[in-house]
């Protein structure tokens, strides 16, 4: 195969399938030979439903975004890279003319073109295209599989720079996911004084123990009948009682997107706390407003990467203050794609990161 390609031909329906090898068009470009490709949700997500909020399948799309690699060609512009080079790939290159780009806020640019967000390919092939500059080369010490997982951690630095995390704060984590231990880590990593992780599955809490997490709380389930908003403020108080956290943290960072989570977060939070929200589940939750009114919280919403981010997570993790690689659970090779995609649609509560190589022919 010239360019073997993981593609969502439809919903629920992905084929691998040999494409053209993609040519250098922009001379600030370079073509990649992926290496590693960890799978994240927002990948499930299109495969099982199709779309994202506004971003829809409208046809074939090749999957993945979380890559590393190895440089095979530059344009002939390019100054920071050459054949040979082994990098992470951030995979959301901005316009880079827009009021939201000119402000150094590239992470909300509207022509933003995504991997494996439609209509844009994915890194799940043989070979990928990207700007140069948005292509990091990694140190010799990190494997290409820990250069994948510069994504995920550089989202984790994305949560923790948009809750503008400070020294010796108490932060509370909702969600011990992927994305939440490595918030954890980032905060702890950035001078946090107590670090908290909250989930419902037990062998989450125990990763989280091992990525930054000071303590960790299983909050008990809505009774059948019970008011949420109700339970939710019960559970808040218990944690803090539990935890001797006075009124509450100095930040909540929502990693699940799970309703209850956020209830809870809100009820958590000290007045004045900053409160991120980063996982996504359902649309539409029942929110406790008056509570952010009557308590004065600042509530953000992050997404994407910021400016710097991805320079420090391979900082953080070729430095060993974050060892992602432990995260990883799963490995297959490129021809297993769809079998990797599978074991992560179960949501195994021992599946935590599945990595997929790269064509090696």
């Amino acid at each position: 195969m010239e360019n073997a390609s993981f593609v969502l031909k439809d919903i629920k329906s992905v084929v691998i399938e040999d494409r053209p090898k993609p040519r250098l068009k922009d001379p600030h470009d370079v073509m990649v030979h992926v290496a590693q490709t960890g799978i994240c949700g927002s990948d499930v997500h299109y495969w099982q439903r199709g779309r994202i909020g506004d971003y829809v399948l409208s046809g074939p799309m090749v999957l993945g975004h979380e890559s590393s690699g190895v440089v095979v060609e530059v344009g002939d512009k390019v100054k920071n890279l050459k054949p040979g080079d082994r990098v992470a790939l951030e995979p959301g290159v901005p316009c880079r003319r827009c009021d939201y780009c000119r402000g150094g806020n590239y992470h909300l640019c509207g022509d933003m073109i995504f991997a494996a967000t439609p209509p844009w390919d994915g890194t799940l092939a043989k070979y990928y295209i990207n700007a140069a500059d948005f292509c990091y080369k990694v140190p010799d010490s990190m494997s290409l599989e820990e250069a994948a997982m510069v994504e995920p951690v550089s989202v984790a630095c994305t949560i923790g720079k948009t809750a503008d995390l400070r020294a010796h704060q108490t932060v509370l984590v909702l969600g011990c996911g992927p994305i939440g231990v490595l918030s954890q880590a980032v905060a702890k990593a950035w001078g946090a004084k107590t670090v908290i992780g909250v989930d419902v599955v037990e062998s989450r809490l125990e990763v989280a123990k091992q990525f930054g997490a000071d303590y960790t709380f299983s909050p008990p389930r809505v009774e059948p009948g019970e008011d949420p908003i109700a339970h939710a403020e019960k559970v808040a108080n218990l944690l803090k009682e539990k935890f001797n956290l006075g009124e509450g943290p100095d930040v909540v960072l929502e990693c699940s997107g799970a309703e209850p989570c956020v209830q809870l977060g809100i009820f958590a939070a000290r007045r004045g706390a900053t409160f991120v929200q980063a996982g996504m589940g359902k649309e539409n939750i029942l929110f406790p407003i008056t509570a952010v009114c009557v308590r004065g919280l600042i509530i953000k919403g992050s997404i994407r990467y910021l400016t710097g981010c991805y320079p420090a997570a391979i900082d953080l993790i070729s430095s060993g203050r974050i060892q992602a690689k432990k995260l990883i659970t799963n490995r297959f090779k490129f021809e297993q794609a769809e079998e990797a995609f599978e074991l992560v649609k179960a949501r195994r509560q021992d599946v935590f990161k599945v990595m997929i190589a790269g064509v090696d022919y």
